[in-house]
């Protein structure tokens, strides 16, 4: 028999909120295995899992909108293929836009260095007048 735990309990166990595991479960990340008598929630050693699964996607740089995409995969398929394949996608994506805001700012960069450049000259030349 799988060992059931109250929100507070995983909560303590994942080491986050007992608010952080509702508002996963508004947004569709974890539901609890069960409800029982007033509503009380019951949890597994599968939430807790798919708990820290939600944080390592986190700690790759992931949005929960994007975790939502892709948290079921994980539970679907035991290899995991899938899911992965969708991160990596995900992944590349933002180091795309992240290349793309890069060469952005360098841009800016250089032109702030014209400007400052021309306005300094400009003084230059106003000071030895």
């Amino acid at each position: 028999m799988t060992e059931k735990m109250r929100i507070g309990e995983l909560a303590q166990k994942a080491n986050v909120t007992p608010r952080t595991i509702r508002y996963y479960e508004n947004l569709g990340l974890l539901k609890p295995s069960e409800r029982e008598g007033a509503g009380f929630r019951y949890y597994t050693e599968a939430e807790f899992a798919r708990l820290q699964k939600i944080d390592c996607l986190k700690a790759l740089g992931l949005t929960l909108e994007e975790i939502a995409s892709v948290i079921d995969l994980y539970c679907e398929d035991p290899t995991e293929l899938k899911a992965k394949q969708k991160v990596l996608a995900i992944l590349q994506a933002h180091l795309q836009e992240t290349d793309e805001k890069i060469a952005a700012l360098a841009q800016f960069r250089c032109e702030l260095q014209e400007n400052i450049t021309k306005i300094q000259q400009y003084i230059a030349q106003i000071s030895n007048q």
